[in-house]
């Protein structure tokens, strides 16, 4: 539970990874807090005016105080609320800026080629972001066989940065398998961050904030038809 008169609002979107991240973080911590769901296509007031320079949710609003941007809300709660449950962030320098590395990579390589893989406007665009896909992986089995040091998470015993940032996007694996036949994470290619998926997935505190994959699929289904009904008329 938030502490001391701490007030936390989150704005956010069911359906956005970048929201998960939060939540599971959030959850990881057993803080209680309000949740704001946005309509991104009439963006309130609050989020306009907490958020003004991108406009874009997640946003953790404490004691009145704005913080953006998924990373870093994520860090700021393992700040903020260093007394509350589990530590996210390795308490060593050097592992800390290791976590941020990966987490970052978790974004800019492996999350921005699967993107591609799904968005590209030719075959061929979505090929080699799928290409791109399956190499970051492979990094990342590596990275979690250095982090973990041959424990169940990234953060050893228990969850940790890595943890929340990677399994913001467990959800949205799963609905990918469900509606393309795509195993992102496999026996062969990956069985470190197979095995680590499952481990995640039964842990209370994510099932707690998890979305229901189902609607996610029926989400990401009508998302589509709008992109190509969108590209017929321009």
């Amino acid at each position: 539970m938030a502490g001391g008169g701490d007030e936390l609002k989150l704005l956010g979107m069911w359906a956005s990874p970048f929201v998960m991240r939060v939540k599971l973080a959030l959850s990881f911590k057993g803080l209680s807090y309000e949740y704001i769901e946005e309509d991104l296509g009439n963006k309130s007031d609050l989020l306009l005016s907490s958020n003004p320079i991108s406009k874009k949710v997640p946003v953790l609003i404490h004691n009145g105080k704005p913080i953006c941007e998924s990373q870093m809300i994520v860090q700021y709660i393992d700040e903020a609320f260093n007394a509350t449950g589990p530590a996210l962030l390795p308490t060593d320098p050097y592992d800390r800026a290791m976590a941020r590395f990966w987490a970052a990579f978790i974004d800019d390589k492996f999350l921005a080629s699967w993107i591609q893989a799904g968005r590209g406007k030719t075959e061929a665009e979505k090929a080699e972001g799928l290409k791109q896909t399956f190499a970051a992986i492979v990094t990342l089995e590596a990275a979690f066989k250095e982090c973990s040091k041959g424990k169940p998470f990234f953060g050893g015993d228990s969850v940790g940065y890595l943890d929340v940032a990677l399994g913001a996007l467990v959800a949205w694996m799963r609905t990918a398998e469900v509606r393309h036949g795509i195993r992102l994470f496999d026996a062969t290619r990956s069985p470190l961050l197979e095995a680590w998926v499952e481990r995640f997935g039964e842990l209370d505190a994510a099932k707690a904030v998890m979305p229901d994959i189902n609607r996610l699929v029926e989400h990401a289904k009508i998302r589509e038809a709008q992109v190509v009904a969108a590209a017929a008329s321009s």
